[in-house]
């Protein structure tokens, strides 16, 4: 049987379940010069909601999704994730999310607060979230969580570095929103076990990767992309094949 995990908010135990769905998304606006494919427009993100709700399903936070498993529920619930911190957060996909009656978690730089994508070379810039802006996206109850300080591959940071990204980023946000976050990102989505270990003694409850491989368990959480071309047909295969090839959380052995 799957070892149970702690949930972020409650500190129960997560009983083992279906295979949790996460989606991740970036930024909510204008796609045309998009070179990762990480922008998908309101209007897509409206559908792609929609298409959630008409199938019986609600998008939450990861907050909300984990605490629902530690009850033996939550059957009818995915993540919806954010990562970045874009300023357009605040005005482009949070009416949309409130439409659907969604929550969120959205994943901010700390240390780049007002600043841009600066660690994306091929462009375009994006504004990133004000303090002000991570401070209205909580009071709307978003669930705000950590990408580290600064958009660094955990994977290949020293360790003075690495405490900073992780650490660091936790209580800068504890101060900001008053509220130590209980979710850590992946930047880039790579992990290790040596990040792993960072983000869990940070005291982060859970973590989110993207494809985290061999290394399993609460803190290295897989997710699935959702940008511009995932329709009904693409978002049904993703929802179905990724329950079909992931395990259900565990802690790693």
């Amino acid at each position: 049987m799957a070892a149970p995990v702690d949930s972020p908010d409650t500190g129960t135990r997560v009983r083992p379940g279906p295979v949790l769905f996460v989606a991740m998304y970036h930024s909510v606006g204008d796609p045309s010069d998009d070179p990762y494919r990480i922008t998908v427009t309101p209007e897509r993100l409206d559908r792609q909601l929609g298409w959630l709700r008409r199938r019986g399903l609600r998008g939450v936070s990861m907050a909300e999704l984990l605490a629902a498993r530690a009850r033996g529920a939550g059957g009818d619930l995915v993540g919806l994730t954010f990562d970045d911190g874009y300023a357009d957060f605040v005005t482009e996909a949070l009416p949309v999310l409130r439409r659907h009656d969604c929550g969120a978690t959205l994943f901010v730089l700390p240390g780049r607060l007002g600043g841009e994508n600066s660690w994306d070379p091929l462009g375009p810039r994006k504004p990133l979230l004000t303090a002000d802006g991570v401070r209205r996206a909580a009071a709307e109850g978003v669930e705000i969580g950590s990408h580290g300080l600064t958009h660094v591959d955990l994977t290949e940071a020293d360790d003075i570095t690495l405490k900073s990204e992780v650490e660091g980023s936790r209580t800068v946000l504890a101060e900001l929103t008053g509220t130590a976050p209980a979710g850590f990102c992946y930047p880039y989505g790579t992990v290790d076990r040596r990040a792993v270990d960072a983000v869990r003694a940070a005291g982060y409850a859970y973590g989110c990767a993207i494809d985290p491989g061999p290394v399993g368990g609460p803190h290295a959480l897989p997710r699935v992309h959702v940008g511009q071309r995932d329709n009904a047909v693409r978002l049904f295969l993703k929802y179905r094949l990724h329950r079909m090839r992931r395990r259900p959380v565990e802690e790693p052995s």
